[in-house]
Order: C-alpha cells, then sequence, then structure tokens
C-alpha cells in the first residue's frame, strides 16, 4: 500500500502518510505524535477498500466493521475535544439521542460519509488542543464528573485508538489478507 495515493473515494487523507512519534521533545509533541500516529494507523488500515469491503463484518459473532471504528473514532474525537474540552453543545456525531452504538452501524454507511466525519472531527482536534495552554488544564465529561486534565484526554484517545487499531488488524485480515499495514 502506498500511502502517497489517493483513497477510494478519491479524497486525500489528511491522516497519511503515517509518521513514526518523535524519538525526543517533551511531553506534548510525543502526546500529539503518538496520536497521530494512530490516527494515521487506523486511515491505513482502511485504505484501497471498497464501501462494501469496509461494511464487512469480518469477526463474526462480532458486527464490528472497519467503516463502523472509523465511525466510532470520530465520535470519539467529537467528544473529547469538542464537547469536553472546548464545551461546544453539539449532538453526537451518528446519534441526535445520544447512543454512543449507533457509530458502530455501518450498515447503510459510505466510505465519504464516514471518512468526512472523522477528518473533519480530526481537524477540529487538531486546532482545538494547542489552543489549550497545558496539559494541566482541565474538563469535565458531564456535570458532577470529576476534572480530567488534557493529558489524561490525550492518553485517553491515544488507548482507544491502539485498542482499535487493534481490531482493524484483525478485520483488515478477514477482508483481504491484509497485514502489517
Amino acid at each position: 500500500m502506498n500511502p502517497e495515493h489517493d483513497t477510494a473515494a478519491g479524497e486525500r487523507s489528511l491522516l497519511l502518510p503515517r509518521t513514526d512519534p518523535p524519538l525526543t521533545g517533551g511531553e506534548r509533541e510525543s502526546l500529539r505524535g503518538y496520536l497521530d500516529f494512530h490516527r494515521s494507523t487506523l486511515a491505513l488500515k482502511c485504505e484501497g477498500l471498497t464501501d462494501e469491503q469496509l461494511r464487512l463484518q469480518a469477526a463474526p459473532p462480532s458486527d464490528l466493521s472497519l467503516l463502523g471504528l472509523v465511525r466510532h473514532m470520530a465520535e470519539v474525537e467529537r467528544v473529547w475535544f469538542r464537547r469536553v474540552l472546548n464545551s461546544e453543545d453539539l449532538p453526537l456525531v451518528w446519534s441526535d439521542e445520544g447512543d454512543f452504538q449507533a457509530a458502530y452501524d455501518a450498515t447503510d454507511a459510505t466510505r465519504e460519509d464516514a471518512f468526512a466525519a472523522w477528518h473533519a472531527e480530526v481537524a477540529a482536534a487538531r486546532r482545538i488542543e494547542p489552543a489549550v495552554p497545558s496539559l494541566d488544564t482541565t474538563a469535565r465529561r458531564r456535570e458532577g464528573a470529576p476534572e480530567m486534565s488534557l493529558r489524561r484526554i490525550m492518553l485517553h484517545l491515544i488507548q482507544e485508538y491502539a485498542r482499535h487499531n487493534g481490531h482493524a488488524d484483525l478485520l483488515r485480515q478477514a477482508v483481504d489478507g491484509g497485514t502489517g499495514i
């Protein structure tokens, strides 16, 4: 797979090419580097597949698909960066009722819609995070919830991507045998 070519829908992924996180540098730079590495990894796991392949539920009995993971990560980016950290009063991307599981249902989803939403949420996160003065700045997920630092939020996103990239490894291999992407 060549990370320099266009995606199946013809759009250029803002998440490619994948670069390794920094080997030296400050904490914030390292957190950004690992987050971007994992974002790009998910993009690479999906690269070159058709909508049908991206929707394939390839690990029965789970109904998880690569496209469902992309939709879920759009939701995760929105919740933590826009709703929590930036205090934006927004519905979820895929559910006005607050159903976090709705993002996983990619039955009628298209690559174009899922990736457009994900790219928009990643772009918003990349605008919001640098404007936060310190990794120690805190926010609450909801009224009465404990405060969480930007550091903790970024670590949570890294963990979320890493866990789901493991799922993406298995899904991609089941779709077309692709490994080591």
